[in-house]
């Protein structure tokens, strides 16, 4: 060992002066010599080595590589000089102090000037790996790497990554690195083309990376894709003109869901499947994946089976800690707070996908089509059996433990809402024991229950189709939940357009329990009533479209079975509403002969109920018959 110093230390002491020396040949001739002394952790002779050479003779050395130096002209040896520079520059880099120097920040703009020329070659990975040398070791470098613009040069340089090249790593790991350094907001804004290009080329390596760099482009993609400023991207990306990423994406979380890895990689998996499903849509899961340029292909309903499975089996474990950590766990600290955010965020991916999910299976029955065969249909519906199954279990543990308040609760209401919508008669007994409750969730920032009935409405309109599903809804008391629901969303939301479609559903179910009010034997408190009245009133004060005027009249033709004029004064109904409940019921008598060719069928069912109602209660609201018989409105 010591006779092996001896040999090699003149060696280096050698190379040591010839950097000291006066000529530049001296010089060059040590800088040849650096990379055979100096190891890549042999951190010590690495800095005796920059020392000596000095921070001046590097930086003329790397321009007259460039072709800016004084000699440039008569200067055959460019392509070495410049091969060399960046080849010592980079070893230097290794050296973190070094690294960190303003002399090395300062090289930037040259590098990333060499890049923009340069193409596939040894000097364009020593430049990649010189970059992310400095920027590491300095947030000034990141800053002078944007202010160069290397950002277009990055995107200039998707096409020339090479598969299983040694760059295609250093690409990956100096973009990690922006991404980390950088928020997404300010890339996104700046350069949107740019990352929509990297984005994409990254998803191409996503799918055909076999080796442990492919989880860091997963966690890459996961990152840009899940962020808050994702959504100009999902744009740009639409518009791209071949839109290959999509199919990359999904060979890519196909062959990551299929295989025997950690939770946490399937979970960055699922989140990239959420995020391509919301920029193109449910049927990206049974897409047939063509691409010419890659050989591997999966069939038509492979990802559709494999997030399915994969969401299901998080959302089994997700909620099983969750209810361990609420329930179960000794004392409640800030790290068991933290975890069960944590643990919620990623829940609500999984419920997103079932949802999604329930959706492509909804399309597919009304289509008819054969998007997928039976066996795959049967398999899924199983599938959404089990996790309704699995969440409904979640619901009966949180009612068991008097726990109504929480976005998981929400977020597991909304997810059996979805699902029974489209098969209500999946988990039939616990959904009866459970619907009182589930009607009572509220999310964190909620005073009062709203979401949850806006979510359950799908269901309690069909299943209030029949008079079994009447009876369930009528003896738990759920009907209460439904008619205040009513009178919040009319109020509220009167106005929105959007929420029509919501307004309209929850007049049904409601319609659907009053008609068979006689059976059910339906009784209304007075004063609920009368919230009734004022609501309906008020939505047809602010939407005078026809069917929003008869479908109100509908409803309250039905609630007035229920009372009388004297009786509705007497508990508190006002005269102003009064009048407009009147001139309501007087309105929409008077359609059909005013304008029959433009009623449907639907319009006429409820012309009916308001003729019948008015036919049975007209005497004890003589001020509203006096008001019919006279034509007259207010």
């Amino acid at each position: 060992m010591e006779s092996q110093k001896e040999q090699q230390s003149p060696s280096l002491e050698d190379c040591l002066k010839l950097l000291k020396g006066e000529r530049d040949e001296q010089r060059l001739a040590g800088l040849l010599l650096v990379t055979k002394f100096c190891k890549g952790d042999d951190h010590a002779s690495i800095r005796r080595v920059y020392d000596a050479v000095g921070p001046r003779f590097l930086d003329r050395l790397l321009r007259t590589g460039m072709g800016t130096g004084p000699n440039e002209k008569n200067n055959n040896n460019r392509d070495a000089y410049l091969q060399l520079s960046v080849t010592v520059l980079a070893t230097f880099c290794r050296v973190q102090e070094i690294a960190f120097s303003q002399d090395m920040i300062s090289k930037i703009p040259a590098i990333v000037e060499i890049m923009s020329k340069e193409s596939v070659s040894p000097v364009l990975e020593e430049c990649y790996e010189l970059l992310y040398l400095i920027s590491s070791a300095n947030q000034e470098g990141v800053t002078a790497f944007f202010e160069s613009e290397g950002m277009r040069v990055l995107a200039s340089h998707v096409s020339i990554l090479e598969d299983g090249s040694h760059l295609v790593e250093l690409y990956i790991k100096l973009v990690q690195l922006l991404l980390s350094k950088v928020s997404l907001e300010f890339i996104v804004d700046t350069y949107l083309i740019e990352m929509s290009s990297i984005a994409a080329a990254l998803s191409r390596q996503f799918a055909i990376l076999h080796n442990a760099l492919k989880f860091d482009v997963l966690h890459l993609l996961s990152a840009i894709f899940s962020s808050q400023y994702s959504e100009t991207l999902k744009k740009t990306l639409c518009q791209m003109p071949e839109n290959k990423w999509s199919g990359y994406l999904l060979l890519g979380i196909v062959a990551v869901l299929q295989n025997r890895v950690a939770p946490v990689e399937k979970l960055h998996a699922l989140i990239l499947s959420e995020w391509a499903i919301s920029i193109i849509g449910e049927r990206w899961l049974i897409n047939r994946v063509k691409l010419p340029d890659l050989q591997e292909q999966v069939s038509p309903d492979r990802c559709l089976l494999l997030v399915l499975e994969s969401s299901r089996v998080e959302i089994a474990v997700l909620l099983n800690d969750i209810a361990y950590l609420k329930y179960e766990a000794s004392k409640i600290t800030s790290s068991t707070i933290e975890s069960i955010f944590s643990k919620q965020q990623h829940l609500s991916i999984a419920f997103s996908l079932i949802e999604k999910i329930v959706r492509l299976i909804s399309t597919i029955v009304e289509e008819e089509g054969n998007l997928i065969d039976d066996d795959t249909f049967v398999k899924v519906v199983n599938g959404l059996n089990e996790t309704s199954d699995v969440v409904l279990c979640y619901l009966q543990d949180a009612k068991d433990h008097g726990q109504r308040k929480g976005d998981d609760l929400l977020a597991s209401v909304r997810v059996i809402g979805s699902y029974l919508a489209e098969s209500p008669m999946a988990g039939k007994d616990k959904v009866t024991g459970l619907l009182d409750y589930m009607l009572s969730v509220e999310g964190e920032d909620e005073t009062s229950p709203f979401s949850s009935v806006l979510f359950l409405m799908p269901l309690l309109c069909q299943i209030t189709m029949n008079s079994e599903g009447c009876n369930i809804i009528v003896s738990s008391g759920s009907y209460k939940a439904i008619l205040e629901f009513l009178v919040k969303m009319v109020t509220q939301n009167a106005h929105a357009a959007e929420e029509s479609s919501s307004i309209f559903l929850t007049c049904d179910t409601v319609l659907n329990l009053l008609i068979k009010r006689v059976e059910l034997q339906l009784l209304l408190d007075v004063s609920l009533s009368i919230n009734l009245l004022k609501a309906l009133t008020y939505w047809t004060e602010k939407d005078h479209n026809h069917s929003v005027v008869m479908m109100a009249s509908s409803i309250c033709a039905l609630i007035l079975d229920y009372t009388s004029e004297e009786a509705l004064m007497s508990s508190g109904l006002d005269k102003y509403t009064r009048d407009q409940l009147y001139s309501l019921i007087a309105k929409s008598l008077s359609s059909p002969r005013q304008d029959a060719t433009n009623d449907d069928e639907s319009d006429l069912d409820l012309y009916e109920i308001i003729a019948s109602g008015y036919s049975r209660w007209a005497s004890r609201f003589p001020g509203m018959k006096r008001m019919v018989d006279g034509g007259q409105t207010f």
